[in-house]
């Protein structure tokens, strides 16, 4: 697998559709594969929070999310093809699933939004797509339960929209009692296709501004996330291009 290393946290230099081909592969073969997608956010709050970052690199497929880690990718020299959004990969999934007759356990959000879920996916492909599904407000004491509850539902698929690191530590610690031959987190998807979240416009999605759309709906929530967030991923991109200059002056190697 041909991975980059940005801010230390590595990223597999995939296209959407290699990856979905990916995906289908290991769950023909009933292969587990653990799936994280990283932006801004995340690649920071990973520099300090070690079970979050042991929970992203022990992923087997680590996907670019947010456009700022793909523009990183190039300002260090170490190109990624392209952005594999959480919320677009986990369409195209469904549609594998019941092309592939394969079923879904859904987990994440508020009881009246993974069953709006639940039921948008049922009227729009088939009810034998659906393995089961709960929703994400529990305790800690709950989540040996939870993991059994879908291992016992024998899902080909399992999507968790719980903020984050929260998922991915709940991910990395039950992926083996889970065993669910495709697990991902996804994030806020469960409200986009609830319909409770719009999502940003097709041009503010190629031109990077998807991040300001959401800050516009959810101001109080996400200015924290975003611009300070950033601001961060910034400073440590532009650490990572000095310290990548400084190796390759002192041993006589060009920028390109």
């Amino acid at each position: 697998m041909s991975r980059v290393m940005i801010c230390n946290i590595p990223v597999d230099s995939f296209t959407m559709q290699e990856t979905i081909e990916k995906i289908d592969q290991s769950i023909a073969e009933k292969r587990a594969i653990h799936h994280v997608v990283v932006n801004a956010a995340k690649i920071v709050n990973a520099q300090k929070d070690t079970e979050l970052r042991n929970s992203i690199i022990n992923c087997d497929i680590i996907n670019a999310d947010g456009q700022a880690v793909i523009w990183a990718s190039r300002f260090l020299n170490r190109r990624l093809p392209e952005r594999v959004t959480g919320i677009d990969l986990m369409e195209a999934l469904v549609e594998l699933c019941f092309k592939k007759k394969y079923r879904i356990f859904f987990l994440g959000a508020k009881e009246e939004i993974v069953k709006k879920v639940v039921d948008t996916y049922k009227n729009k492909y088939s009810d034998d797509l659906i393995a089961g599904y709960r929703n994400g407000y529990y305790n800690k004491s709950d989540e040996p339960l939870i993991a059994q509850q879908i291992a016992d539902s024998n899902a080909s698929v399992l999507f968790v929209a719980i903020s984050s690191p929260k998922k991915e530590i709940f991910l990395n610690t039950y992926k083996d009692i889970i065993c669910t031959p495709f697990i991902m987190g996804v994030g806020g998807s469960f409200d986009v296709v609830a319909g409770f979240v719009k999502r940003a416009p097709k041009w503010m999605q190629k031109t990077g501004l998807e991040w300001f759309y959401r800050l516009m709906q959810e101001p109080r929530r996400m200015w924290k996330r975003y611009l300070i967030g950033n601001t961060k991923f910034i400073y440590l991109v532009v650490k990572e291009k000095m310290k990548q200059t400084f190796h390759r002056r002192k041993s006589g190697k060009s920028e390109n």
